[in-house]
């Protein structure tokens, strides 16, 4: 648990541009709240599941071919997810498949298979586990700044429409608010955060220094 308390604190002190390699998700998948919990939840179902049965199974993973059975593995993982959304909530599974389905080439793209590779079980789960967490939580805190201002309305994964709607307006909200909603909205969003984690950082510095 001490282990666990450890890896949740470093969320604050690791800069987002270390999450750059999964802008794409950030942008595909914060533009409602029920879709951001869906890719949440699934970054940490693949890269946990993954990098555990990566340690109980390396030893029989052939010399040639390994990169495309990581593939193959951590995509069959990632299906499993898909299947059980599909279960609760099939017209949520749909709206989310795609990104859920790309996310085994995040972890591999990011070269989470070497990272871990020195790391023992207890190391490499703790591990996966924040690496996870800090892009699932940018995607979660993307979409509650997206979803009210961009749909005037807030919402929770489930029910046979997808989505759970926790309140909803309609109004005739400025071109400015309603940009939010599509991706150069998200893009602009990330661009503010960037801007102003750079700035903070600088002044920071500069206190640091004197």
């Amino acid at each position: 648990m001490t282990d666990f308390k450890r890896y949740i604190t470093q969320l604050a002190d690791i800069s987002p541009m270390a999450c750059l390699s999964g802008g794409w998700m950030l942008i595909m998948a914060s533009d409602r709240l029920a879709h951001a919990i869906i890719a949440a939840a699934a970054l940490v179902w693949v890269y946990c599941l993954t990098s555990l049965a990566v340690h109980a199974g390396i030893r029989f993973f052939p010399k040639r071919g390994k990169n495309v059975l990581l593939v193959f593995l951590a995509s069959f993982i990632a299906s499993i997810y898909i299947f059980l959304i599909w279960v609760f909530s099939p017209l949520c599974a749909l709206q989310t498949f795609f990104v859920v389905s790309l996310i085994p080439f995040l972890y591999l793209g990011q070269g989470t298979f070497r990272k871990y590779a020195a790391l023992n079980l207890k190391e490499k789960f703790f591990e996966s586990l924040s690496d996870a967490l800090i892009l699932g939580s940018l995607i979660v805190v993307f979409s509650l700044i997206r979803e009210p201002l961009g749909f005037l309305s807030l919402s929770l994964p489930g029910s046979a429409h997808g989505i759970i709607l926790l309140f909803s307006f309609k109004s005739d909200a400025l071109l400015p608010v309603h940009i939010l909603a599509s991706s150069s909205g998200a893009l602009l969003l990330m661009g503010y955060f960037l801007g102003l984690y750079r700035y903070y950082r600088a002044k920071n510095a500069v206190k640091g220094g004197i």
